[in-house]
């Protein structure tokens, strides 16, 4: 796959219209899904590999300090987003789905999984409001494509969605108290890089 950055970056075509699909899900969860939502992927790619500082994590796993598979950065409420291309997503996302969400989406989480040995393990995003109140997560994904993969909570059987270049993925409802979902390893991908939108004191 190509990730050469457009000729004609400052001119940065709107995301296309909202119009995802959605799949219900067990215990009042959903996601929405809609293929090739973000135009121009490569120069939002390519900025993102540039711009974003990424950094690397550590963290405690029984009784050792392992490094975290995958490098990461979060853009809070007021910070600039590091692609034209990313901010209207994030108002769009918003437009489209206030109606139901209620609030706008303000932070932007982004995960750079170099190669497959980069993966996130099962996990729910219940740090914070998310523990107890039906939110969304909105993941924006550009390069290699990946599996996410997604389980109810207490057992069950999962379910897995491609993300490819340029696709776009909304967990809602009661899907980060109720289902987790993961990224897993595989043998051979390259670089992908996921941006995560969700609203105020959502982790």
């Amino acid at each position: 796959m190509d990730f050469q950055a457009s000729l004609f970056a400052d001119e940065t075509p709107a995301p296309a219209d909202l119009a995802p699909q959605r799949r219900v899900l067990s215990h009042g969860a959903w996601v929405d899904v809609q293929r090739d939502w973000l135009r121009d992927p490569d120069d939002v790619f390519t900025a993102l590999v540039e711009r974003v500082p990424w950094r690397a994590e550590r963290r405690e796993m029984y009784d050792a300090v392992v490094d975290v598979p995958r490098l990461v950065h979060t853009y809070l409420a007021d910070d600039q987003l590091p692609h034209p291309a990313l901010e209207q997503a994030r108002a769009d996302l918003t437009a489209h789905y206030l109606p139901e969400l209620g609030e706008p989406f303000v932070s932007g989480g982004c995960c750079y999984y170099r190669d497959g040995r980069d993966s996130v393990a099962w996990h729910g995003d219940t740090i914070g409001r998310g523990r107890a109140e039906d939110t969304m997560v909105a993941i924006v994904s550009v390069g290699d494509p990946r599996r996410l993969l997604l389980r109810p909570r207490g057992g069950g059987p999962s379910i897995a969605l491609t993300m490819g270049h340029g696709d776009l993925v909304v967990m809602g409802g009661s899907c980060q108290r109720t289902w987790e979902h993961a990224v897993p390893k595989v043998a051979h991908s390259g670089p992908r890089i996921s941006v995560q939108f969700r609203p105020l004191n959502v982790f």
